[in-house]
């Protein structure tokens, strides 16, 4: 795939991001779905399929996308979420080249990368994050500090009252798009439960308040990076998400439902290698389109998928004795969940 045409890497000070996140295939209709993960909406966990997603982040023909490496989805065996996660910090450990670094979204914790040994990695940080300063403060009287000074990069409310936040180390502010942002920067900081020590592993934090966004961007990483380059690399985590909305909106996977365990795990990670091809080949395939109305027609999955679909069924392609064409007509016959609701209500009516 990186001998693909066209294929620009995004590389931030010599450094490539290589995004991680997780996507779920919701299940709620399946019986005994093997896993659950929360929903937003529904502000509770539903039962669904997870899968873990992880690629290299670049460009093609000017569209930003994720160029995945691995898909990490639940055994029917081992339905854990978190024995999923430590399958995933593993192989992403052992896979990280000495020019990669290791983008995530807040679902992720700084403890749970040290304790995979990720060394460079860029975290987003939730509002309320504190963390502590490396050394221990200027003892005065009374009994000896244990931990350093408390750092809270934003303010805050707490029971009525306002925590304000730590001054910053470094203040940085550039221009971008006609813009103005700022960066406020903590340095050679350690979580709160780590005893201040120059043996320990440090990170620096920066909160990035952009006029286009009504919160500030608190991110985290061990390596020293200008805060522009920090900025654009959490943008970079943005395309891996693009892969799960193409594979069910565009490939149709939404619509699709197996049964059997190994197919209930399957498919989904099936669905999103098939959506992540679709990007790739409407990114390097001229835009055909809609009508003689369409002058300025753009490289888009949508797009792409419907050309597919008025093309006829490839001949010149030898393809395994188990794949065929099918030659009954089914054009009439219900598919999907719409056949096992109109089984099921058949069912009831009798």
């Amino acid at each position: 795939m990186k001998e693909l045409q066209g294929w620009q890497e995004h590389r931030y000070e010599g450094y490539l991001a290589v995004t991680v996140d997780v996507t779920a295939c919701w299940r709620p209709a399946l019986n005994r779905c093997p896993s659950k993960h929360d929903h937003p909406a529904a502000n509770r966990a539903l039962p669904a399929v997870i899968v873990w997603i992880s690629g290299e982040v670049g460009e093609v023909n000017g569209q930003r996308m994720a160029l995945p490496r691995v898909f990490e989805r639940v055994h029917s065996t081992d339905t854990s979420e978190n024995n999923l996660w430590q399958r995933v910090r593993t192989n992403v450990q052992q896979g990280l080249q000495e020019d990669e670094m290791v983008v995530v979204d807040a679902g992720v914790t700084i403890s749970a990368l040290h304790e995979a040994g990720i060394e460079r990695s860029l975290i987003r940080l939730a509002t309320t994050f504190t963390a502590r300063r490396n050394v221990l403060p200027d003892h005065h009287r009374g009994r000896k500090a244990k931990d350093g000074r408390l750092v809270r990069p934003l303010a805050r409310q707490y029971q009525g009252r306002t925590l304000a936040a730590t001054p910053p180390d470094e203040p940085y502010t550039w221009e971008e798009d006609g813009r103005q942002l700022r960066a406020e920067i903590w340095r050679n900081l350690v979580l709160n439960e780590v005893t201040p020590d120059p043996q320990h592993r440090v990170f620096d934090v920066y909160a990035i308040s952009d006029p286009a966004f009504k919160q500030p961007w608190l991110l985290a990483t061990p390596v020293k990076l200008k805060p522009e380059r920090v900025r654009a690399m959490d943008t970079d985590r943005w395309p891996v998400a693009h892969i799960p909305v193409r594979a069910t909106q565009m490939v149709g996977a939404h619509r699709q439902c197996g049964h059997t365990p190994e197919r209930v795990q399957r498919l989904p990670a099936l669905a999103l290698l098939a959506g992540s091809m679709l990007s790739f080949l409407a990114a390097t395939f001229p835009a055909p389109p809609t009508g003689f109305w369409d002058r300025k027609p753009k490289r888009t999955p949508g797009r792409f998928r419907r050309l597919l679909i008025g093309q006829p069924f490839p001949k010149d392609v030898k393809l395994p004795g188990h794949l065929r064409e099918k030659k009954s007509v089914t054009g009439h016959v219900p598919k999907g969940n719409l056949a096992r609701w109109l089984k099921t209500a058949n069912m009831a009516a009798t």
